[in-house]
């Protein structure tokens, strides 16, 4: 192995490391909170995607309900407060990403048939196409699936009002 690779696959696993550290911190955050607020929920963690994942499933669904809130308010909120228990253990900034009850990914399915619809229609028309606004979560997904299908996009306007535009080639 060169000096360089032997760096690279140093600084990789360093980096799957740091990762799981993060989930580790935030495992520990939110099994503090399910006992707190009497839910029951058992933690998986990963790595996705440069990005430490956990997420909360239960076999009550129902309990789990509470902690995503409507249209995801609470698990967003959720999400960022974790991130700041990871940062206060680390110093450092997380991109975490917090899923709870399948929520996450559910709605990530729906978004990339929306962004890989909303290609369809803009390769027809020929015309820009202006999406509802979302948060940033749902942006990238959209923005992940126009590019799969060929075309570009871009965000525009001021949260919590900021919406993907998706343009023809």
């Amino acid at each position: 192995m060169t000096e360089g690779t032997t760096t690279a696959a140093a600084e990789s696993g360093d980096t799957l490391t740091r990762l799981e550290q993060e989930g580790e911190i935030a495992a520990d955050y939110l099994e503090g909170l399910l006992d707190i607020a009497d839910l029951d929920g058992d933690i998986d963690m990963d790595v996705e995607a440069d990005r430490a994942s956990v997420s909360i499933v239960s076999e009550s669904a129902r309990d789990l309900q509470k902690l995503v809130g409507r249209d995801g308010e609470v698990l967003e909120a959720l999400q960022e407060l974790t991130r700041l228990a990871v940062h206060r253990e680390t110093g450092d900034r997380s991109r975490l990403m917090l899923d709870i009850g399948g929520f996450r990914a559910k709605k990530r399915e729906e978004l990339t048939a929306l962004g890989a619809k909303a290609a369809e229609d803009v390769k027809a028309s020929g015309e820009p196409l202006k999406l509802e606004p979302m948060t940033p979560f749902e942006r990238k997904v959209v923005h992940d699936a126009v590019a799969a299908a060929g075309l570009r996009s871009e965000s525009e306007g001021e949260e919590p009002q900021r919406f993907v535009v998706v343009l023809p080639v």
